[in-house]
């Protein structure tokens, strides 16, 4: 890597991770002799002691979470003990749920070599792919049924008549993936499982559950909040590791007082190349759809230049391709007819895609777990592997950069879900009561504010009450359909081609007003698209091809009002709070900017209603001895505030497992609630997802990572790395560095601490 051509010092650290040896155990009582036979035909004559542990759980009857690193093995954790319980019950079933398609779809290919079809244990697919006429046979005959949660929550569940003898024989529940449910999709995730369990409670079953999950600081906890039952953890891995080298590669500097580098997704091509022509198997994760056709395309140019015969042996790959070009590329790369793939986190997760050297991580992924789980894809036969996370140019990424140690020694991130949150609970009530009328002991399952909660959607015509039960109100039909379990907020734009009226794709109503309003430029597949109308009413927009060249930014106003204070406590000089907040964003307007340029062009006006909601957040006071000086000094104390809140905004991820923009804030020199300057951070979704809370509890920490990161920036007055975000709604104005360094370290230290930070 060093002596790749224009190598400026981008390698930055390296980690070399040892190998270790696997640990064995036997299992309490032995499998069947079908499932002995089938572990000896796939060449596996002991199990880990993970998963010995795991089976001996599931055996004695607990709810099991086993937490441990990818390539572990742990889908034996429950395919076995499943599949032995079923060869030994013909009247058990049980239901396997995975978050993605690809993955059932691997997940049957494991099935199929220890239960093969024609034997006693018969087992399908069932999800968006499964064609109509086989549904009918899969619910009369299947025995053990994959599918994912979009599937249980929309077409199992609220038809649950018709699957009401596996219903009633469903002995074990198995999620695995875990960590995948958090935010909105986990809060939602955790209702969904408690409409499944109140259902079997109903046919007379009581369904054990068994979740797999990359390494989490809260498994326990986790498992608990998403299945709302106790749950034994498992986290000693005792699987082998070959080792690995993980290196830290920074895109050079390009201007040192502008803190520009290097494009990341030039640097990313040049070393996806490069391993393809060290005949390295590599698998390039990337951040969007857009990106992995982008940095195929780069790739490709450049081994056309260097070695023409191996351009075809990279192809991009992501979820939203149709099933069967999936499978294809899945096929090519596990056979070796692809060399390389360029992908989004649809490859995270543990598809089987054989055997793989490398891994090319194109930006931090935006948590620990992810990461681990992204770089795991490599090595996975027991060889000694290469993962390289290459930066990106925002806060966190080169945080990281400078401070490895906060990456390689720090615990894994806390998964922060609530099922309780009302946006989230409300809609998943009429799911429920579509499935049977609530009663007043759902409240054991949906949480203390059902009552309370049942009565508002009463009143507002979604339920009506009988006989001491909550029902639909008849005009409410089948719920399911139009609640999207992956967002908090149901509603959605639809974008159309306003001349051929195809439907281009749909996006969330939050995003949709700063992303289609009238003059933006919105990227479609790596085609650009101009918006010529937004439609409110019928909530359409339409678009046409464009070659503009300029993209468009828009501007918003967000307010933050404070509805009540949760908690309180001190933080060095200062306070900070936690609590319950309404925020309002406007969209104003939006500039026009040059593609080679990224100077402003024009800016216009548009007028687009107020969206507002209620969240969590938490804010923090300056204090009164820092404002002085800043007003007498005449600084400017509104840039000092906003570029502290970008870049506390941009590390919080790196302490809670979210993405940045699962987060928002707003800063003002004079808060009307409190009468003082403030700086908010907040969960960006309705009712909030318990990331905020985890902020709080760990502000001191975030604090000096946000001195740390803006006081290393080499940068002269803010810049990408540091204080710039590219959420913002102001165009990153005003801003100051020096302000923001100032009042955080006052923030934190007394005054003879201060100049020794």
């Amino acid at each position: 890597m060093q002596s790749l051509p224009g190598y400026s010092d981008q390698l930055v650290h390296v980690q070399s991770i040892p190998d270790r040896e696997p640990t064995y155990r036997e299992l309490r009582q032995p499998l069947s002799a079908i499932l002995e036979r089938a572990l000896e035909q796939a060449g596996i004559g002991s199990l880990y002691s993970h998963q010995a542990e795991a089976i001996d759980t599931v055996r004695a009857g607990e709810n099991v979470i086993v937490s441990t690193p990818s390539a572990s093995g742990k889908s034996l954790c429950y395919h076995l003990p499943v599949l032995d319980a079923l060869t030994n019950d013909r009247s058990a079933r049980a239901l396997l749920m995975f978050p993605t398609k690809a993955l059932s779809q691997d997940q049957s290919r494991s099935i199929s070599r220890l239960a093969p079809r024609g034997g006693r244990i018969r087992h399908d697919i069932f999800d968006g792919d499964t064609p109509v006429a086989e549904r009918r046979r899969i619910r009369r005959g299947s025995r053990l049924v994959i599918t994912n949660p979009d599937m249980l929550h929309r077409g199992i569940l609220p038809n649950h008549q018709a699957w009401y003898d596996f219903l009633k024989g469903l002995r074990f529940v198995v999620v695995d993936e875990a960590h995948v449910y958090r935010g909105v999709f986990g809060s939602h995730v955790a209702n969904v499982l408690r409409r499944l369990r109140r259902l079997c409670r109903r046919f007379g079953s009581d369904p054990q559950f068994i979740l797999c999950s990359a390494t989490l600081a809260n498994s326990g906890e986790h498992a608990e909040r998403l299945v709302g039952l106790p749950f034994r953890v498992i986290t000693e891995d005792g699987a082998p590791f070959g080792g690995k080298d993980f290196a830290f590669w920074n895109p050079p500097m390009i201007d040192m007082a502008k803190g520009t580098r290097r494009s990341t997704s030039g640097e990313a091509a040049l070393l996806l190349s490069e391993l393809m022509r060290k005949r390295v198997r590599t698998l390039a994760f990337v951040k969007s759809r857009q990106a992995a056709e982008l940095l195929t395309i780069r790739a490709r140019e450049r081994l056309c230049e260097l070695e023409p015969d191996l351009m075809r042996q990279v192809a991009p790959y992501r979820a939203s391709y149709l099933p069967e070009d999936r499978r294809r590329i899945e096929r090519d790369l596990f056979e070796g007819r692809l060399m390389a793939l360029t992908t989004t986190n649809a490859m995270e997760l543990g598809i089987d895609v054989g055997d793989l050297d490398a891994t090319v991580l194109t930006g931090y992924p935006g948590s620990i777990a992810s990461t681990w789980q992204q770089a795991g894809r490599s090595g996975r036969r027991g060889d000694r592997a290469l993962s390289v996370l290459v930066a990106m140019d925002n806060p966190l990424d080169q945080f990281l950069m400078r401070h490895p140690e906060s990456f390689f020694e720090k615990g894994h991130e806390t998964a922060r879900t609530s099922s309780a949150n009302p946006y989230v609970l409300k809609p998943q009530m009429l799911c429920a009561a579509y499935e049977a009328p609530l009663t007043e002991a759902d409240a054991e399952l949906f949480g203390p504010d059902l009552p309370k909660l049942a009565a508002e959607l009463e009143s507002d015509g979604f339920l009506q009450t009988r006989r001491g039960q909550w029902h639909l109100a008849p005009d409410v039909t089948y719920p399911a359909q139009d609640i999207n379990i992956r967002s908090a907020s149901g509603s959605f734009f639809t974008l159309v081609d306003d001349r051929s009226g195809a439907v281009l794709e749909t996006v969330e109503e939050s995003a949709a007003y700063t992303q289609l309003h009238p003059g933006s430029v919105y990227l479609h597949q790596a085609e650009d698209y101009l918006v010529t109308e937004l439609d409110l009413e019928s909530h359409t927009a339409y678009a046409q091809p464009t070659d503009a060249p300029y993209y468009t930014q828009a501007r918003h106003l967000t307010e933050t009002r404070v509805l009540n204070i949760y908690r309180i406590k001190p933080v060095g000089r200062s306070t900070v709070y936690l609590g319950e907040v309404s925020v309002s964003t406007t969209v104003m307007g939006f500039r026009r900017r040059s593609r080679s340029t990224h100077e402003v062009l024009g800016e216009e006006m548009v007028s687009l209603p107020t969206q507002s909601y209620d969240t969590v957040a938490l804010w923090l006071d300056i204090p009164p001895d820092t404002l002085a000086a800043i007003r007498a000094e005449r600084q400017d104390l509104a840039g000092g505030l906003h570029a502290m809140e970008h870049a506390a905004i941009g590390l919080l991820p790196l302490f809670a497992l979210c993405d940045r923009n699962d987060i928002g804030g707003i800063s003002t020199p004079m808060h009307p609630d409190t009468g003082r300057p403030q700086v908010f951070i907040h969960d960006g979704h309705p009712g909030g997802v318990g990331i905020t809370e985890h902020g709080y509890d760990v502000i001191e920490t975030l604090c000096e990572a946000t001195i740390a990161a803006i006081s290393e920036c080499p940068c002269e007055s803010g810049c990408p790395s540091c204080i710039h975000s590219p959420k913002c709604g102001n165009n990153n104005q005003p801003l100051d560095k020096a302000i923001a360094l100032w009042l955080l370290r006052d923030i934190l230290y007394e005054p003879s601490c201060r100049e020794a930070v």
